[in-house]
């Protein structure tokens, strides 16, 4: 799975949901906050139609962070396998660190697998299940309109 996939299924996981199954797994390294949490805000751009000219649609509110794991002494370990990004909508510290914590946690090889498919596995398909039940519960109150031709 790539780490964008990942990311966008973090952070669209409600934070107590994420925190719990995370728990499960029984990961719990050391680590550092490098950034952040910062709360900060974005320009969210979009295009008529999907298709036309972009243009800007407003600002949204984000928080981001960035931890580093370190070692049982608190120092570093190597840099570009442990450093771990966080990014979600709105005002949420805690959701942004914890999902940065599984981004860096994920770049080690003994525990991707365990992420992979004890953590965004089933938090994709707990997503995937309330997309369908809010388009079946859409899809229950559509109306169809049609003309009736009057027969002359």
């Amino acid at each position: 799975m790539t780490s964008a996939r990942r990311q966008r299924i973090l952070a669209l996981t409600p934070r107590d949901r994420l925190a719990e199954q995370w728990a499960r797994l029984g990961i719990t390294p050391d680590y550092r906050c490098v950034r952040g949490p910062e709360v900060g805000m974005a320009m969210v751009r979009g295009r008529m139609g999907g298709t036309g000219n972009a243009f800007n649609l407003g600002e949204i509110t984000l928080t981001r962070a960035s931890v580093q794991l370190t070692d049982d002494d608190g120092e570093a370990a190597d840099a570009e396998a442990v450093l771990g990004h966080g990014w979600v909508k709105g005002r949420d510290p805690r959701h942004a660190e914890l999902i940065a914590l599984v981004d860096a946690c994920a770049k080690r090889g003994d525990w991707q697998a365990a992420i992979e498919e004890g953590l965004v596995a089933p938090l994709e398909q707990a997503l995937d299940a309330e997309r369908h039940e809010q388009a079946r519960r859409a899809a229950a109150t559509r109306v169809d309109f049609f003309t009736m031709v009057r027969g002359e």
